[in-house]
């Protein structure tokens, strides 16, 4: 015993010496070490892992901005700022810096590249270039006619549920389970070439899929934000790609097998209609993707791999995202009925019928329903954290402070959406805030510095391409929904909102409560639909 303890006690002093020497540094000797925040978060990457863990990251930032201002250290190397002129100078087409290695972490498999999780500045332009012929203006129009299919259907079973319930209400329902359920048609059809009919009544295997998604997000999340983060991705193609299969739980397992799947049956079913007239063939995303080529040498963009890795990307960012952002703008609207009202009395005086509500310039011409939807998205971010942006060699000033290369930096959305210098009300749902109205005090210059603050898409080179469907998408679901039904929140309900026991930046009821997962969680809100009267 005494040997194996003479043989053991180096090597714990050499432990001791290296970890105790790291903190020290850490602390008081990095090139960070001026940078405010909170003692263990600079001394370690643990804290911003233990909250990234339990999905409140995004209040623990606020907080600690709260505490520190506008310029925070949360990690030994990570730097997050609040405020217009940072994010211009982190996020801005010419700044230097490229995605940080926690996009490397997300990939399922270490030679699965895509456009997400590609960090090389040449490969992702390159990556996203392609995926921009997806999303044309041709693209989105003829995405649009799968998109209206999908929400008369769904407004069809929601007065289906109406008239059993013999009442003028219906029974009160999730609103973000009935939201997922649409939104994840829309995407299955335009994505997979079929409708996985999630939305309909009854039994149906595939209505664990958007549960296994979140579940997925879970899974894959923490190791993004892990202290060991450079380590994992060391291991990953040494073995941790095979331990993780063995050690994803059953939901992940049957998320990745649906898309192995349906990527399988759409890439057979473009294949069958490849002799076809181009009319005739079925114009989802899909095609778009599979007919996307190479502007440099005219070769098909994606092979077989690619376009399983690229579907797995659209279906997350396409269904979670959208139905988030829908969830938020109904949860402030039904707290809010007066302001629910002067929405649904501008789409209902603007189109004779439901019918005419498709994408164009009559339906974007809603002036109140587009600063509903950016003032919903402001509160909702579609992600609460920070998009991770590496400083690349010689550095970066960011908002007047120089950051050295090799330091990960960004802006957090939840916080800059409750910036009050911005905002002043932060808090409050206010969609006239958008709309010029001088004599109450909203002019040009007030709407430009909120919109320098406002980046539910992202701005720059990571910019979001799927921008034009999505708000297509958003607009046409709330104004035909809008158009044919009065909505409010369940009497007494509270789902969703914040609560006394949940701690400092979450006891607010009218604020909806996300869940951090890089993309944005929730439940609620409990609402109930009464047919229009006419």
């Amino acid at each position: 015993m005494t040997s194996l303890l003479e043989a053991i006690l180096p090597l714990c002093i050499i432990l001791y010496v290296q970890v105790f020497g790291r903190l020290i540094y850490n602390i008081w000797l990095h090139p960070l070490a001026d940078v405010p925040g909170p003692f263990w978060a600079r001394a370690s990457g643990i804290p911003s892992w233990l909250h990234a863990s339990s999905g409140k990251r995004h209040i623990w930032l606020w907080q600690q901005f709260q505490i520190y201002g506008p310029k925070i250290r949360v990690t030994p190397n990570t730097v997050l700022f609040c405020g217009p002129a940072a994010y211009a100078d982190i996020y801005g087409m010419k700044s230097n810096v490229r995605r940080s290695h926690f996009y490397t972490a997300l990939k399922r498999k270490w030679t699965e590249n895509t456009t997400l999780n590609t960090i090389d500045v040449a490969q992702h332009a390159f990556k996203r270039k392609l995926l921009q012929t997806c999303f044309t203006e041709k693209s989105v129009r003829a995405a649009t006619s799968f998109i209206i299919r999908h929400v008369d259907r769904w407004n069809e079973i929601i007065a289906e549920e109406t008239s059993d319930n013999g009442e003028d209400w219906s029974a009160p329902v999730d609103f973000a389970d009935k939201v997922d359920a649409l939104v994840f048609d829309i995407m299955g059809d335009l994505s997979f070439g079929r409708s996985f009919d999630i939305k309909e009544p009854g039994e149906n295997p595939l209505k664990v899929i958007p549960h296994t998604i979140v579940e997925y997000m879970r899974f894959y999340y923490p190791f993004c934000r892990s202290p060991f983060l450079h380590l994992l991705i060391w291991l990953k193609p040494r073995g941790l790609d095979w331990m993780f299969d063995l050690i994803t739980p059953p939901s992940v397992q049957q998320y990745n097998k649906f898309v192995f799947d349906s990527v399988t049956n759409r890439i057979r079913l473009h294949r069958e209609q490849k002799e076809k007239p181009d009319l005739e063939q079925r114009q989802d995303m899909f095609y778009f993707l599979c007919e996307a080529r190479d502007p440099d040498t005219g070769l098909i963009a994606y092979d077989e791999t690619d376009l399983r890795a690229e579907s797995s990307l659209l279906i997350i960012a396409g269904s979670d995202t959208t139905s988030v952002s829908i969830s938020g703008i109904i949860f402030y609207l039904t707290g809010d009925p007066r302001r629910l009202q002067k929405l649904t009395d501008e789409i209902r005086t603007t189109f004779d019928s439901a019918e005419e509500i498709v994408h164009g310039p009559k339906l974007r011409g809603c002036q109140y329903l587009s600063a509903c939807i950016d003032e919903g998205m402001r509160l909702t971010p579609s992600g609460p954290c920070e998009l991770p942006r590496e400083v690349l060699p010689g550095g970066i000033m960011i908002n007047g402070n120089f950051i050295p290369a090799g330091t990960v930096v960004g802006t957090v959305p939840w916080v800059n959406s409750r910036n009050e210098e911005i905002w002043g009300d932060a808090g409050v749902f206010r969609p006239e805030r958008w709309i010029l109205d001088e004599t109450n005090g909203v002019t040009v210059e007030s709407i430009s510095r909120q919109r320098a603050n406002f980046h539910p898409f992202i701005t720059g080179p990571g910019s979001c391409v799927g921008k034009p469907l999505a708000m297509a998408e958003i607009m046409i679901v709330l104004a035909r929904t809008l158009y044919r039904f009065d909505i409010r929140r369940a009497p007494g309900s509270t789902k969703g909102g914040g609560r006394p026991e949940l701690g400092w930046g979450a006891r607010d009821r009218n604020q909806l409560q996300l869940t951090d997962a890089f993309i944005s969680l929730r439940q609620g809100p409990e609402v109930q639909f009464k047919k229009r009267a006419l």
